[in-house]
């Protein structure tokens, strides 16, 4: 194997196990909490302690019930490497929502414990060529869309 095979190997690589624990995080969690919690138990939890804001009572239903919906779709689609920009987009947008959230009722909210680590690898795999990522759905359809690359 020649050095800028084992090269484009290792930048794959680097590409994978961020894009796969991201989705993984996510897809978990989505997993629990539309089979588990269901995602009235999660607006119930999470977001309807909020109705002491100035948010409308709907909103915190529209948005507790469809977070976790996001959470696995987006997981999944990051997880396997399909449509990852959306997937990515979907969970950046959850992110940005939990944030807003947390600071509305602690506005020194630690963000190091839950957002940060999410949003490092969301914006990671953001960042990476997408011609690193060998090895996933996205790159597999590429390829047999235009077999002569």
């Amino acid at each position: 194997m020649t050095d800028a095979a084992r090269d484009s190997t290792r930048r794959a690589l680097a590409a994978l196990f961020p894009r796969v624990v991201l989705g993984l995080i996510f897809f978990q969690a989505g997993l629990y909490k539309v089979f588990v919690q269901t995602p009235v138990g999660h607006a119930k939890q999470w977001f309807l302690p909020f109705a002491d804001t100035f948010l409308p009572v709907w909103s915190l239903w529209a948005m507790g019930v469809t977070i976790p919906f996001a959470e696995l779709l987006g997981g999944f689609l990051v997880l396997v490497g399909l449509y990852t920009t959306a997937g990515l987009a979907m969970l950046g947008a959850v992110l940005c929502v939990v944030t807003f959230g947390h600071l509305l009722h602690n506005p020194l909210y630690a963000f190091h414990e839950h957002v940060f680590p999410r949003l490092v690898l969301t914006v990671l795999v953001l960042a990476l060529p997408r011609t690193w990522d060998r090895f996933s759905l996205d790159a597999w359809r590429g390829r047999s869309r235009n077999p002569a690359s």
